[in-house]
């Protein structure tokens, strides 16, 4: 582990309810560095809140979420978040991936070279001054990933990346996620995808309706389920809705 390293994330029994619903209900759950954890599950299982959870963007009905050593004051962040509609400034791609690095307190010597490297890394290199909000969705989700390599996040939070894409922008973030992977980024991904799951991940993490239902490899998940719900879900049998 690499010192002052985030990892483990530790979620401690957490549930979170609003509008009178439990949403999440007592999940337990060690996030370590490695390999890619898949969060798998039908549309309303709690994939996405669970991720703004662990993110810090929710705060835990009850329960506890704990990093291994939280961020300092004035430090960079190290892990990011990716939605599947990125919200992206009025301003040019160079300019958005340069005022995420302002607002991570990087100093402004040191943007341009960054902002270069992150829009090359997701090819948008030849797009930097092109208004961010004119570019295709494929090419906006790509901007967004752009804007967290750019912090050289110890984890990246994904969620639903890909849902609103085509499968040729698909394969390209997909590609950009795999890099992310192959350059020591935690990946953590949300998706109802199947194929997506078996391409991207090298772990499973199951909910159904809010719950931990099962958490395995990927290929014994896809193999040998070992819950009812999973199986269902992989038969196709689950709801989407």
């Amino acid at each position: 582990m690499r010192n002052g390293a985030i990892l483990p994330l530790r979620l401690d029994e957490v549930s979170f309810a609003a509008g009178g619903r439990t949403i999440i209900e007592r999940i337990a759950l060690d996030i370590e560095a490695g390999a890619s954890t898949i969060i798998l599950g039908a549309n309303g299982a709690g994939k996405s809140v669970l991720m703004r959870l662990m993110h810090g963007l929710l705060v835990p009905t009850s329960g506890r979420i704990g990093w291994n050593a939280p961020e300092q004051p004035g430090a960079p962040r190290k892990q990011a978040m990716v939605f599947q509609r990125p919200v992206l400034l009025r301003r040019s791609a160079q300019a958005n991936v340069a005022y995420a690095l302002k607002v991570a307190g990087v100093a402004e010597p040191q943007r341009s070279a960054l902002v270069r490297e992150a829009l090359e890394s997701v090819g948008l290199a030849h797009l930097a001054h092109r208004p961010a909000r004119v570019l295709s969705g494929g090419e906006q989700q790509r901007l967004a990933l752009a804007r967290a390599w750019a912090l050289h996040p110890e984890v990246l939070f994904l969620d639903e990346p890909t849902a609103s894409l085509d499968p040729s922008a698909t394969r390209e973030i997909e590609t950009v996620i795999r890099a992310f992977d192959a350059a020591g980024t935690k990946i953590v991904m949300a998706t109802h995808n199947l194929g997506q799951a078996r391409r991207l991940g090298d772990e499973i993490v199951f909910l159904d309706r809010g719950r931990l239902v099962e958490r395995a490899p990927v290929d014994q998940f896809f193999a040998k389920p070992q819950s009812v719900q999973a199986a269902a879900f992989i038969r196709g049998e689950l709801p989407w809705t």
